[in-house]
């Protein structure tokens, strides 16, 4: 005999007040994971950010911001890779001797793969942000110009590995970020090429 107690109403009670307690639980879960992410905030101070450059066409260039600061992303062609070396005479560090980027972009096409370039977008001279200038311009730099970044502020030149011309006010090349690939398709910026 069961003494006058309802063992189904017993176990449905205690179901129902196991799953208000599941679902509790969850809800006061998520805003405490979600606080271990980074916020904007963090990201803006230096949190790395991560890049889709699966869409990206020969030519393109995608802007975003690390630290405050522009970074290029740019998909070279085969044309304008094989002119980089063309420019050397005309570039006042060439061969990237100035510590400007990682020792892993520290080649002709100042990038890990040749065919994307990744850079801040800030002159060396003052800080301000050169233009993208292809080669076809109308009105572009010059007799001799491959396509690259023009400061207009200041008339600083760079080619489209950053490198800075001669005679220019900018005495560096164009800054390389520590970046790194997750995938073909995926770039993280502000995590070095070793990190995992």
């Amino acid at each position: 005999m069961s003494n006058g107690v309802d063992t189904s109403r017993r176990r449905f009670l205690t179901a129902s007040t196991s799953v208000v307690g599941g679902v509790g639980m969850a809800a006061a879960a998520v805003p405490f994971v979600a606080s271990w992410l980074p916020s904007a905030r963090a990201k803006a101070i230096g949190a790395p950010i991560e890049l889709d450059i699966a869409k990206m066409e020969p030519g393109q260039r995608i802007v975003a911001q690390w630290r405050g600061q522009p970074v290029w992303v740019m998909r070279r062609s085969e044309q304008s890779l094989g002119e980089l070396n063309a420019l050397t005479g005309e570039l006042r560090d060439p061969d990237s001797a100035e510590d400007q980027q990682p020792s892993y972009a520290r080649n002709e096409y100042r990038s890990i793969k040749p065919e994307i370039v990744v850079l801040i977008g800030l002159c060396t001279h003052l800080g301000c942000s050169p233009t993208f200038v292809p080669e076809d311009a109308p009105g572009s730099l010059g007799e001799g110009w491959k396509g690259g970044f023009f400061c207009p502020c200041h008339g600083s030149k760079f080619d489209l590995a950053g490198r800075v011309y001669k005679g220019v006010p900018a005495p560096l090349n164009l800054l390389v970020p520590p970046y790194r690939y997750v995938n073909d398709t995926t770039i993280i910026v502000g995590e070095d090429q070793g990190a995992a």
